[in-house]
């Protein structure tokens, strides 16, 4: 019995330990990528939004999210009341939904109106399996060199966004 503790013991502290250096290996991966190619069609339905759109020495928050779900249409919310503090960030907001749903969002949140705001439709499925999500909005925070600084699942206060980008890391 005292074996098959000590095994099982063994056992367990090795599988945690090499979900952390998985989960590590993976931010290091994002970092040393940088922003990652993608393309959105943009609520135009012709043109594309594309990692070539992104402006150079600005920080940029790509948002994931679904336009009928209460916690992304939260976090749009307050990001929309603060988006003076988000003023000299670069938001790109993509969704996989089908097209008429992100019009249809687009115009009840007047996106258009916002000068550093693009939205899109991730038609190729890209970013979910890319940051390996779990849940939305999923949040992704790159500092001015284009560099990953970490990453939110859930609604994430404005004042803890702009703090995350300041700090340049993810608070925990």
């Amino acid at each position: 019995m005292r074996l098959l503790t000590v095994i099982l013991t063994c056992f367990l502290f090795s599988f945690t330990h090499t979900q952390k250096l998985a989960e590590d290996s993976f931010e290091t991966t994002l970092r040393k990528k940088g922003i990652p190619s993608f393309d959105l069609l943009k609520t135009d339905s012709t043109s594309h939004l594309t990692k070539a759109d992104i402006l150079p020495k600005h920080k940029t928050l790509i948002m994931f999210f679904s336009p009928d779900c209460s916690h992304c249409q939260h976090q749009t919310e307050d990001m929309i009341a603060g988006i003076d503090s988000l003023k000299d960030i670069q938001i790109v907001m993509a969704t996989y939904q089908p097209f008429e749903t992100m019009v249809a969002f687009n115009q009840k949140y007047e996106i258009e109106k916002y000068s550093n705001i693009k939205l899109g439709r991730d038609i190729n499925y890209f970013f979910p399996p890319f940051y390996k999500m779990k849940s939305l909005p999923h949040l992704a925070l790159y500092d001015d060199k284009g560099v990953y600084i970490g990453g939110f699942e859930g609604n994430q206060k404005v004042a803890t966004l702009v703090e995350a980008f300041d700090k340049g890391v993810r608070k925990k």
